[in-house]
């Protein structure tokens, strides 16, 4: 009977010894597992994130390039393009294109091609001063010359202007209205180190030959055309204006009224575009 007394005393502490036990491992374990949880987390995922790994993916500059260098390879092909020939060369380079110009070809038979820059340069500096340099003309002569027609009204007689004198020149006006006057101003100022060249040879290295270019045509673009009938007299050989005031016109002038109101009137037109044209592009 003492035994199964005994028993019944020593369960619960025996109970409450393990109970004890289980809450000091619990405690333990809890208490281990707030220690070792800083320690992983220290080594944070975040930083490894944050690390600027995208900064060394510097190819911007591949894509920066690449048109530059396009560039650069385009305007190497253009530049042999650009060549010209030498002055004394000049002449072939000019008779090869010239039929490009103008949709009226059989009017180039017009055009001497012989020393044709330098004719165009000489002729247009005359021309600007109010002088005719026949010999350096870029053109022929008309087949035809100026002839007067003689009149007799009330009792006087006098000679006419005849208009159809001015005929002999529509062929050079309708050369002129035929060019494209675009590539006429491109060419120009293609051929502009020749031109200064041919220029400079007659004593003007410093001067620019477009201003004197343009000081011929506006001489051209200012020419009045009389409103009067215009009369002759022929005191010799050759034959004069009438009128004093005309006859006082230098040679330049006189030669425009010789072209006839007409034809005068489309070169004015011509030229003042090709004027425009020129002015554009030397700016």
């Amino acid at each position: 009977m003492e035994n199964s007394q005994s028993t019944p005393n020593s369960v619960p502490w025996g109970i409450i010894f393990g109970i004890i036990i289980v809450i000091i491992a619990i405690l333990w374990f809890a208490h281990s597992e707030d220690k070792v949880k800083p320690v992983i987390e220290t080594p944070v995922v975040e930083e490894v994130i944050e690390t600027p790994l995208p900064e060394p993916e510097v190819v911007e500059p591949e894509v920066v390039y690449e048109p530059i260098l396009e560039e650069v390879l385009e305007e190497k092909i253009i530049e042999p393009e650009s060549i010209l020939p030498t002055l004394e060369e000049s002449d072939a380079w000019l008779e090869e294109k010239l039929p490009s110009i103008t949709w009226r070809k059989e009017l180039l038979k017009l055009v001497i091609d012989d020393d044709m820059i330098r004719r165009f340069v000489v002729f247009t500096d005359n021309f600007s001063q109010g002088i005719l340099a026949y010999e350096h003309s870029p053109l022929i002569k008309p087949t035809t010359s100026f002839s007067g027609r003689e009149i007799n009204e009330d009792g006087q007689v006098g000679i006419k202007w005849d208009e159809t004198s001015s005929r002999r020149f529509s062929l050079y006006v309708d050369l002129l209205r035929s060019i494209d006057s675009e590539t006429l101003v491109s060419w120009y100022f293609e051929l502009k180190p020749l031109v200064d060249e041919a220029y400079q040879e007659l004593g003007y290295p410093e001067e620019n030959f477009t201003d004197i270019l343009q000081d011929a045509i506006t001489k051209v673009l200012d020419m009045e055309i009389p409103k009067e009938r215009i009369e002759l007299v022929r005191p010799s050989v050759m034959y004069q204006f009438k009128n004093e005031e005309i006859e006082k016109l230098d040679d330049a002038e006189k030669l425009m009224l010789r072209l006839g109101k007409e034809n005068l009137l489309v070169i004015k037109s011509v030229l003042l575009e090709i004027s425009e044209k020129i002015a554009r592009e030397n700016n």
